[in-house]
């Protein structure tokens, strides 16, 4: 049996949170949750998650962008996947998630199909790299 992944969702609407966590629960995985962006990250440096499915666009001193870049510049969390929720689907938001590191972006609203093809495929990938 494969490794248990741990994956932390930063959403701030509840009722996104529990689906996306309600989807992501159908796999082998232990969910975690913060609703806001400084949660978010205080739950990445404790968690140290496989995986972070984060909203762009969040109350409080951090959105999506800058808690992807905060994890991406940091050498213990680096490998750490993030995809990017947000509705905001233009091609300058795309360049911001690219820019702030983004493994994958995804628009709301995304079926849990594609959201669990995406999260498949960067798990697959992490699994994959050299010891």
């Amino acid at each position: 049996m494969s490794e248990r992944k741990i994956i932390l969702i930063i959403e701030d609407q509840a009722d996104i949170r529990k689906l996306i966590k309600m989807t992501m629960e159908l796999g082998n995985s232990e969910v975690h949750e913060a609703d806001n962006g400084e949660n978010g990250w205080h739950m990445v440096k404790a968690l140290r998650p496989h995986l972070v499915l984060l909203d762009v666009m969040m109350p409080g001193s951090l959105d999506g962008y800058q808690v992807c870049q905060k994890i991406k510049q940091d050498p213990v969390l680096r490998q750490t996947a993030v995809v990017l929720l947000t509705a905001r689907g233009q091609q300058a938001d795309f360049d911001m998630g690219h820019q702030a590191g983004a493994d994958a972006y995804l628009t709301k609203p995304f079926s849990p199909l594609e959201l669990i093809d995406t999260v498949d495929g960067l798990l697959d990938k992490s699994n994959r790299q050299p010891v």
